[in-house]
């Protein structure tokens, strides 16, 4: 049996210094970009409707760049395009910030507008 070698500082020379470009590289999953986009736009949606599904996200990465696409669901009467725009904020930032990530575009999609309770038949149309 041989015995354990603690490297080679064990012999009196230094370690290499391996420069950070060609130290390798850390791949971050789409699937894990996703999901942080998805929290993100949860945390910028605020509270929703009591049947409203939580937002999720799809998420193309390309090198260093993320493009998102988040669908979400809007209480109603709202001003649907700050909203928007303010989950676009958001998630653009968190996504850079978690992940280290460009994201040039966050597309939102509005999938479905849920009624303000107080709404609906008994208080006539909404405009």
């Amino acid at each position: 049996m041989r015995p354990v070698s603690a490297g080679a500082g064990e012999l009196g020379r230094p370690l290499p210094v391996v420069p950070p470009g060609e130290r390798g590289a850390t791949r971050i999953a789409d699937r894990v970009v996703a999901k942080i986009a998805s929290q993100a736009a949860r945390e910028a949606v605020g509270k929703l409707a009591e049947d409203a599904d939580r937002p999720y996200a799809d998420v193309v990465v390309a090198h260093d760049t993320a493009r998102v696409r988040v669908h979400l669901e809007l209480d109603y009467p709202t001003d649907i395009g700050a909203r928007c725009a303010a989950v676009r904020r958001h998630v653009a930032e968190r996504v850079g910030a978690l992940v280290g990530m460009e994201v040039p575009e966050v597309a939102v999609h509005v999938e479905r507008l849920h009624p303000a309770p107080g709404q609906g038949a008994a208080h006539g149309r909404t405009r």
